[in-house]
């Protein structure tokens, strides 16, 4: 399908000669020369924002002259100048557990359209749409060869609701393709295969036009695609629905932190060391809304596979994204992972005719900026309940120790006996280690690292603790092809870490059960079990309902902790096991040289492997293959679906929109603390019979062995409501120590959040969320703000929001405000018994400070102000349609 570029395209559009060909493009020299100003000095991450207003510039929506001269207004003030403008991506990443929802969402505005009297075909996406299926095999099988068919087997038994769905969708919908299960992790599919840096295509004119690879991912971890100098960042579905139909991103001109890299990494650290150091820096630093950019001569000794470890994390250290520009070392990448010729071709002339490439010479202004020397680095971890809990290998013992006296407030030294096993448990034992996620199963060096420990570990006789579910979870295909062809697998197979599938798994909550007697034996000491894994998430009930402390470990650490078995060593320098003769090991006896790495990924690592690999991504196994489905235009929704409903967003809609109404007497929800993630919102993992989901499904006759996850029925919107503010470890300060998804309904008893929210819709009263800083941390789930909304919710109300959810509360409906003048939820002594209404919204404009009155349990008044965080015009219309794809359908109808 030809791309759209606007019409007054004689001032900045040029021709570039690759390779022999002729190719268009929208050149930034040429906007100079044309008097729109001085583009020179801007980061490489800004410039390619800027060539997107030029190749839109009237284009008939909103990209103006002036858009393009506030860039070299921001580059004249230091790095600053937020002004708002209009950005399209030129394609869309989603997974399938934000995707499923997504897919429903287009299938409902089928439906939609169709009841305003407009052409269903109209619900298509404009821009590319890919969907990898990676986030729904479970571990439930370890340890053994037969471990990778079993947990496929269960995948597909669990899943293929969800799957005929999606084979649908690939069918009905133009310009959307689906990566079958068992293929690999989005972000790694992506980084090795679907993205190009530099794209082009034809435009509505047939000219071919070469232009950045831009994207926007329905998962937070789409930055990891900045590694090779793309621009991306997660959205919610909800969003990148929009955007995939055309809708432009309506986004201020962001600061951009730079962050400059020297030295060299020092024999015995990894690139995850690297990694872990970055995000606790930046996290200091607070840089959310802001694009950082890695810059410096160390880049020139850093490999694209640490530069995309880096970027993967950046929703870890807060920013929008994390970019590295164009060089020699994205070159050498492309060439290696397969790519063609005249695309690396393309990537460099295009890259250096147009300012993009860093050479010796680059140095751009920055809003701010910090260095690293990446000689300074030591083995870490992160721990135990956030990414950014920075702890140095050596301080791991006395750190574990101080998270248990203050933080747990749990004595270290209980014992417990397992029922049938001959050993005991304790606070810190490791019962989960687990080698997963696109963070660092994309990274040869750590996995060749891993499997080398692994390699020294079984030559000595090593294996893992018998507490410890081990697993091996690459993020594609590729990934084993390089360690059996330098035989690591039967070394990592050795000592538990078999093959269990190629997706998400432990990092996304789906670890699956651990052992019956080994969970038993944690609950009755109230012990603090522990989690290892290469991940980028470790908050609290993500990985296992078991697990309390969750530590974030390169591959080769994790390996080492599954050898130890607990977290209570320092296990750089005390023993961690002993041989088979008895003898003592410790980990500078089973940890590889750099050297060693090194020569095996040059060796194993190869562009054949990667070709081979990818050339039938789209086809699939058997299993998918064998998927059946219809062809029809509009979804036939099954009445008795478990996984998919029509949600009811667009039933009974009017073809105008609403206008914004004060909120009048609201009641509150919740009360909630700081670091509040999505997670803890609407939380991925499995549910007990216990709680509103699981009622739900037993209602229906669902056992449950098939509960399956949140995360793998986010297309039934009677599940996710169920499960919103759900997450096991929440904690809502209206009740006194109590953790999990309760509140006070309106009779004044405890009672689940679903439940009481339930009651006051009933009612007729409206409800509001309290919350501190950074609510809405973490995954770029829109369910958080589709639950929310839901509710009842009107709005939320926190010192500080994280960028995605706050967009995504936006797109939904609901209203987000922060606190001023340094108020918060303590400083006015919230007990959740108050009475909250906010005026001024009939007339709101973009970041309008608005009175708030709380009417305490007493009686009294209390008068605040809060900053309403509508941030744009364009999102002002959203919230008077109820929502962004509200304001879409109409639209389209309309058109």
């Amino acid at each position: 399908m030809p791309i759209t570029v606007g019409q007054d395209t004689a001032k900045t559009r040029k021709e570039l000669s690759v390779n022999g060909k002729s190719i268009s493009y929208y050149s930034i020299p040429a906007a100079t020369e044309a008097g729109l100003g001085d583009f020179s000095n801007l980061p490489a991450a800004l410039k390619v924002v800027l060539e997107n207003m030029l190749r839109f510039e009237d284009d008939g929506f909103s990209v103006s002259v002036d858009d393009i001269k506030a860039f070299a207004e921001w580059g004249a003030n230091g790095g600053k100048n937020p002004r708002e403008i209009a950005y399209r991506p030129a394609r869309v990443l989603m997974q399938d557990f934000t995707g499923v929802p997504a897919v429903v969402d287009l299938a409902a505005m089928r439906d939609g359209i169709k009841a305003l009297g407009g052409d269903p075909q109209k619900i298509n996406p404009l821009a590319p749409v890919d969907l990898v299926i990676d986030h729904s095999v479970m571990i439930d099988e370890f340890g053994n060869p037969r471990a990778f068919q079993m947990n496929v087997d269960r995948e597909y038994e669990r899943n293929m609701e969800r799957y005929q769905f999606l084979k649908w969708g690939q069918g009905a919908f133009n310009n959307f393709r689906v990566v079958p299960p068992g293929t690999g992790i989005c972000h790694q599919v992506n980084v090795e295969y679907l993205a190009k840096t530099v794209w082009s295509d034809t435009d509505q004119n047939g000219h071919e036009v070469a232009y950045p690879d831009t994207l926007v991912g329905t998962d937070s971890h789409t930055t990891m695609v900045n590694g090779m100098a793309v621009l991306g960042w997660g959205v919610g579905g909800i969003e990148a629905e929009a955007a995939m139909l055309g809708q432009p991103i309506s986004m201020l001109i962001p600061e951009v932190v730079g962050f400059e890299l020297t030295g060299s990494m020092v024999e015995g650290t990894t690139g995850t060391d690297l990694v872990l150091k970055v995000v606790e820096l930046l996290r200091e630093k607070g840089v959310v809304g802001k694009f950082v950019e890695f810059y410096g001569e160390g880049l020139d000794r850093l490999p694209l596979a640490d530069r995309a470890t880096i970027a993967n994390m950046a929703p870890e250290y807060g920013a929008t994204c994390g970019f590295f520009p164009i060089d020699n070392e994205t070159l050498r990448y492309l060439r290696n992972t397969g790519r063609d010729e005249d695309r690396v071709g393309l990537v460099e002339a295009y890259a250096k005719a147009n300012g993009f490439w860093r050479g010796a010479d680059y140095a751009p202004i920055y809003t701010d900026t910090m260095s690293l020397d990446m000689g300074t680095i030591v083995p870490a971890i992160s721990g135990p309940k956030r990414p950014q809990d920075y702890v140095a290998l050596c301080n791991a013992k006395d750190a574990f120790r101080k998270e248990m006296e203050e933080t747990f407030k749990r004595p270290m030294g209980k014992e417990v006996a397992v029922k049938g096993e001959d050993y005991t448990l304790d606070s810190g034992k490791v019962v989960i280690a687990s080698i997963t996620s696109c963070t660092n199963t994309s990274n040869p060096y750590v996995m060749i690292g891993a499997g080398l420990v692994a390699r020294k570990a079984a030559a000595l006789g090593l294996d893992r603790k018998p507490w410890v579910k081990t697993s091996l979870a690459p993020g594609s295909q590729v990934v084993s092809a390089y360690l059996e062809a330098a035989d690591l697998q039967k070394d990592l197979d050795s000592v538990g870490f078999n093959l269990v599938g190629y997706g998400c798994t432990t990092c996304i909550g789906n670890s699956g059960p651990i052992q019956a007697e080994l969970s038993d034996a944690i609950a009755e000491g109230d012990l603090v079990a522990t989690a290892v894994l290469s991940g980028n998430r470790n908050f609290e009930g993500r990985i296992s309902p078991d697990v309390r402390a969750n530590y974030l470990a390169s591959p080769p650490l994790v390996v080492a902790y599954a050898l130890a078995g607990t977290m209570d060593i320092n296990i750089d320098t005390d023993v961690i096991a002993q041989d088979k003769d008895g003898n003592d090991v410790y980990l500078k006896d089973i940890w590889p040289t750099t050297q060693e790495v090194a020569e095996l990924v040059e060796q194993t690592v190869t562009r054949e492997a990667f070709l081979e690999k990818y050339a039938d991504v789209f086809k699939g196994d058997d299993k998918w293959r064998g998927v059946e489905t219809t062809d029809a235009e509009t979804y036939d929704w099954p009445a008795a679906s478990t996984y998919i409903q029509n949600p009811p967003y667009f039933q009974g809609m009017s073809t105008e929109p609403g206008t914004i109404s004060n909120i009048e007497g609201a009641k509150v929800l919740a009360v909630l603390g700081d670091m509040v993630t999505t997670d803890h919102i609407s939380p991925a993992g499995g549910f007990a019979t216990t709680t509103p989901a699981g009622g739900y499904l037993l209602e229906r006759q669902v056992q449950p062995r098939e509960f399956n996850s949140y995360g793998s029925r986010r297309g039934n919107h009677e599940i996710m409501m169920r499960g919103t503010f759900a997450n096991i470890r929440i904690k809502n300060e209206m009740l006194d120590g109590v953790e999990g998804g309760y509140t006070n309904g309106p009779d004044g008893k405890q009672a689940a959040i679903y439940d009481a929210a339930m009651a006051y819709q009933e009612a007729g009263t409206p409800l509001v969320i309290f919350g501190g800083e950074q609510y809405g941390a973490g995954s770029s789930r829109d369910w958080a703000a589709k639950g929310t909304a839901l509710l009842g919710v009107k709005a939320v109300i926190t010192e500080s929001f994280e960028r995605i959810h706050r967009s995504n509360l936006v797109g939904m409906g609901v209203i987000p405000f922060e606190f001023t003048g340094g108020d918060s939820r303590k400083s006015l002594g919230l007990t959740g018994e108050e009475t909250v209404s906010i005026t001024g919204l009939d007339t709101i404009k973009p970041l309008q400070k608005v009175p708030c009155s709380i009417t305490m349990a007493d009686g009294t008044v209390k008068e605040i102000t809060l900053k309403c965080r509508i941030d744009t015009a364009p999102e002002i219309e959203y919230i008077e349609h109820g929502g962004v794809l509200h304001y879409v359908l109409r639209n389209l109808a309309k058109s």
